[in-house]
């Protein structure tokens, strides 16, 4: 990326080993993270929006649910039917 005449310092705090990974990432790709930042910036502009989804680790009351049934199953196997592969499955549903 070509450097402006007319550019200015940008200060962020971050974390310092997302720091370290990103560098190396960045090394990778060939950039460093100037470039990286920039790059980013830029492609936000151009979007006029975040250029990646951005998403909210909670999970959902429907995941939630799931997780718990899944650890009921772990601690109680008995109660459910194991399948060795799709083909049993299938039969299975046919019933």
């Amino acid at each position: 990326m070509e450097i402006l005449s007319n550019s200015t310092n940008l200060n962020v705090r971050v974390d310092s080993t997302l720091k370290k990974e990103a560098e190396e990432l960045f090394k990778r790709l060939g950039l460093n993270m100037s470039s990286a930042i920039n790059v980013f910036l830029s492609q936000s502009v151009r979007e006029q929006a975040i250029p990646f989804e951005i998403h909210d680790d909670k999970p959902n009351r429907k995941l939630l649910k799931a997780l718990k049934e899944a650890e009921k199953m772990e601690k109680t196997p008995e109660k459910y039917k194991g399948y060795h592969d799709i083909e049993e499955f299938l039969k299975d549903l046919e019933n």
